[in-house]
């Protein structure tokens, strides 16, 4: 993996890109390039994958996702969109013990959004909040949306789906950039760009959520794997092997649905086969 803070410049170099050119989408063939061969680098040690900061890697996922993916052009929505991820998966990990997963803290914030509990100080931060909530479980986690309750505080569906959240996120979003505090803190336009486009964030975030958050990006695992696979056909060093049953690991691939790979195996425990 390259030196992760040669990666973090990469990263912030693309930020600058994005926000130089705010309101054009930027994303040329070498714009897209850049992008790819930094998730691409990402992933080359697996061994290392926490070497970056999480806000660096997420940023790195939406600018495919939004910006490259979905010809995105606003750069204050990608660092909104960036901090809120940041901000609600690192909470995860604050609330939950080891091994609890996060049903209990999804469930804590549909609780929170389908029935507010006005614990908030001002009205503004309410409604961005609920926002906020509705755009990470209907993003992050759609899977998980699918139960019955009673009707919500903004008299939509009594039925909780992806489209329940996505209705009271739009309106939540609504609601906090008409307040006279989205002005003040110059979150108006984000706001309102965020309640227009509610749907299309939500795929973005449920792309990034399938390949990066909850999954792996099981392609590029795979065609690491095969590199490695090949370079050890072609040099017989171990440590391409290992990396290769590391990327097979993660594809929970074993002898039974990969044979060429136990064959590998083998003839390492035997040394080298002359021919």
């Amino acid at each position: 993996m390259p030196d992760p803070e040669l990666l973090t410049q990469e990263i912030a170099g693309l930020r600058e890109t994005i926000r130089a050119h705010d309101g054009a989408n930027v994303a040329t063939s070498a714009f897209v390039r850049k992008v790819d061969q930094l998730i691409s680098d990402f992933y080359d040690d697996i061994d290392e994958l926490t070497a970056l900061r999480l806000g660096d890697i997420l940023d790195l996922f939406l600018i495919k996702a939004l910006y490259v993916n979905r010809r995105s052009r606003d750069a204050e929505t990608l660092t909104y969109l960036g901090r809120l991820l940041e901000r609600y998966l690192q909470a995860s990990e604050l609330s939950l013990g080891p091994g609890r997963g996060f049903l209990p803290y999804l469930t804590d914030l549909m609780e929170e959004t389908a029935q507010p509990s006005g614990a908030y100080q001002n009205a503004f931060e309410a409604y961005r909040k609920y926002g906020d909530n509705a755009l990470f479980i209907s993003g992050v986690f759609p899977a998980s949306l699918g139960r019955k309750r009673g009707g919500g505080p903004l008299g939509v569906a009594p039925h909780v789906d992806r489209q329940y959240f996505i209705t009271l996120g739009r309106r939540y979003y609504e609601m906090a950039a008409r307040h006279d505090m989205a002005e003040w803190v110059r979150l108006r336009a984000t706001l309102e760009r965020l309640s227009r486009f509610f749907e299309i964030y939500v795929e973005a975030l449920n792309e990034i959520s399938d390949r990066y958050v909850l999954g792996i990006d099981m392609q590029l695992i795979a065609d690491k794997m095969l590199d490695a696979f090949n370079r050890y056909r072609e040099t017989r060093d171990e440590r391409h092997l290992e990396l290769a049953r590391k990327y097979a690991a993660l594809l929970r691939l074993d002898a039974r649905n990969w044979p060429a790979l136990a064959k590998l195996e083998a003839q390492a425990a035997e040394g080298p086969a002359y021919y």
